[in-house]
């Protein structure tokens, strides 16, 4: 799974990477985002089908959904059934989203405890994270904007640190994914392993368990 990341890159480099002439709103640096938190998304406008920069609420609530609280539980889906399952195939067909990460975490086991990584694009870059958003309406008539990040199987790096990591896309294949169009399936080859080449992993301490912090010793290596 996918359950923290961190995005400390700066807004007009992201911008750059995304290729949207627009720079997201100040944000400030951060190491350790969790769920039901914002995240900044990448996504066609509803409007002109242009690339824009949103903000999502992290952990997908399906529109049918009665509860927000279900949010909570929808922070992934799994690359392989996502197109099938009712919480996520609408999203899978129609809303597609990508989610720049400086980097993410996982919890290795050794010697009986979970010991947290922090995995990171091997040349300093940024990733891009395939995710699914959706629109959520409260009985008072509030709107809710949500997405969940896809994740698949490991690579050689991750197969070491856990059986699941995010679906990363490509900069080349970034239109795929945002355009769904009529045949949805033409994307599925997307979701792969990202090439371990392209990543490194190192120790981190256990501060990044506690969602209350969010600086920069999440990140430093032990």
């Amino acid at each position: 799974m996918c359950g923290r990341f961190a995005l400390l890159t700066p807004g007009e480099i992201i911008a750059k990477a995304f290729a949207i002439d627009t720079i997201p709103e100040p944000l400030p640096p951060r190491y350790n985002i969790a769920p039901t938190q914002p995240v900044l998304a990448v996504r066609l406008s509803p409007h002109n089908q242009q690339r824009e920069f949103a903000l999502f609420r992290w952990g997908l609530v399906p529109s049918w959904s009665k509860d927000i609280k279900i949010g909570a539980r929808m922070i992934n889906a799994r690359a392989e059934t996502a197109a099938e399952k009712p919480s996520f195939r609408t999203s899978f067909k129609r809303r597609r989203c990508l989610i720049p990460a400086s980097g993410f975490y996982e919890w290795q086991k050794v010697n009986g405890r979970k010991q947290p990584m922090y995995i990171y694009p091997e040349n300093g870059g940024i990733f891009a994270f395939a995710g699914l958003w959706e629109y959520w309406q409260s009985a008072d008539g509030s709107e809710l904007q949500t997405c969940t990040i896809l994740t698949t199987t490991p690579n050689d790096l991750m197969a070491s640190i856990h059986n699941r990591m995010p679906v990363i896309v490509e900069p080349a294949d970034f239109d795929m994914w945002l355009h769904p169009g009529p045949r949805s399936d033409d994307a599925h080859h997307l979701l792969r392993p990202y090439p371990a080449d392209k990543m490194a992993a190192y120790a981190v301490s256990t501060a990044v368990n506690s969602p209350a912090n969010d600086n920069p010793t999440c990140i430093a290596p032990l």
